[in-house]
């Protein structure tokens, strides 16, 4: 049920165009933590998926990570969340994880 509820505010997210407010990064700073976390690890260093801390990404480009973001990676567990990002929140999403340490 509170999957349901988190999947609500993501899509009610998506209708919006331009990088997200305040409010919605909050919103994708838990995604991060919550859904990215049950494959990369709670501290995004690895798990089912490699790891996505800044460290780890170093050299990747960002518009390439937000490709991945939302298309996911063919032949892997990784999924594709274009269905419930807009390409400027993967954009941020990306962002976000080049340049956060995790702790």
């Amino acid at each position: 049920m509170a999957r349901l509820a988190l999947l609500l505010v993501l899509l009610a997210g998506t209708a919006a165009a331009g990088p997200p407010d305040a409010a919605r990064q909050d919103q994708l700073r838990h995604l991060v933590r919550q859904d990215c976390g049950s494959c990369h690890g709670l501290r995004l260093t690895g798990g089912l998926g490699r790891p996505i801390t800044a460290q780890a990404l170093a050299g990747r480009d960002a518009e390439d990570l937000s490709g991945v973001i939302l298309d996911g990676m063919p032949g892997t567990a990784m999924p594709g969340w274009r269905p419930l990002l807009t390409e400027d929140e993967a954009r941020w999403i990306a962002d976000y994880l080049l340049t956060t340490e995790t702790q």
